[in-house]
């Protein structure tokens, strides 16, 4: 009897000529295997990093991100479409024969201020969504990126103008329903509009600071309405400041939605008003100049 090695050897591995056995998951296991440092560090260091984007890049790609969370959450709509045309209609049935005889009559002076005063109580919830993006902790990742400092703070407003468009359109809408009818033409509607725009978008810059400042949203909206009520409220957005009284004429013709509104409206009207439209534009040179350098400080501190 033979007692050496017999043909009884162990099963074949199947040995892959690496020397790597292929086990029964499949030989495809190998393509997943992890890769070595060195593989990553050259990686890594070999390849060029991609370019820093530019600032307008970067504030774009922020106002997508707010026009994002409208489509996610439409029902932040209401204020730029429900509200407006509650605000037109009240305000023109309410008091339009009061204090013009009829609705249709005072449409045409009431529609241009009154636009003029939705856009701007609009503005202020632009703080309302930064103290809540805040409060999520994505201010801490923004901080983080390698852009533009400002950029998430003009994204923001940039998302907003989206939304001060969508709400002049919808008042113009209606007003044009019931009756408004501009002597300047699309023209001159179109300059108002974007008179306001700029003046908005500049305004926006006070509710950054707030949103950045105080420690949740109702007080936000607590502080914000404080201010816009009674800038808003006391202008000629409803009725002549000459049949007001002599001190509260003086605040109301210094007034920046005093200049705003009048300007709105005269451009509206087929006129140029250049002393009322230099002020607007002064006002909002002076809120972007003091509250965008105010909110950018903060931002970098919080």
């Amino acid at each position: 009897m033979s007692t050496g090695t017999t043909s009884t050897d162990t099963p074949s591995t199947g040995t892959t000529p690496t020397g790597t056995a292929a086990t029964g998951t499949g030989a495809g296991e190998a393509d997943f295997a992890a890769p070595r440092a060195d593989e990553l560090a050259a990686l890594l260091v070999g390849k060029s990093r991609p370019p820093r984007p530019s600032a307008l890049s970067a504030s774009l790609t922020f106002g997508w991100r707010a026009m994002l969370k409208i489509k996610h959450v439409p029902e932040q709509l209401f204020d730029v479409t429900a509200f407006p045309i509650m605000m037109v209609l009240m305000y023109t049935y309410l008091f339009g024969g009061a204090l013009a005889g009829s609705a249709s009559a005072y449409i045409q002076f009431l529609l241009p201020g009154i636009l003029v005063m939705s856009v701007v109580m609009i503005t202020m919830y632009t703080g309302v969504s930064v103290n809540t993006d805040i409060e999520k902790g994505v201010f801490d990742r923004f901080r983080t990126l390698p852009i533009w400092r400002p950029a998430p703070m003009v994204g923001y407003l940039l998302g907003d103008v989206v939304r001060y468009l969508i709400a002049s359109a919808v008042m113009l809408s209606v007003g044009m329903i019931i009756g408004y009818r501009p002597d300047g033409g699309v023209v001159g509607v179109l300059l108002g509009v974007a008179l306001l725009l700029v003046f908005s978008f500049a305004f926006s810059w006070i509710w950054t600071m707030f949103g950045l400042l105080l420690r949740s949203e109702k007080s936000v909206m607590g502080v914000s309405m404080m201010v816009i009520f009674p800038l808003t409220f006391l202008s000629n957005v409803f009725v002549d400041p000459k049949t007001m009284p002599g001190w509260l004429q003086a605040f109301v013709n210094n007034s920046p939605v005093t200049h705003l509104a009048t300007a709105v409206r005269e451009l509206m009207a087929g006129n140029w008003p250049a002393a009322d439209i230099a002020w607007s534009l002064g006002w909002s040179a002076v809120f972007v100049a003091v509250f965008g350098a105010v909110t950018m400080r903060l931002y970098n501190r919080k």
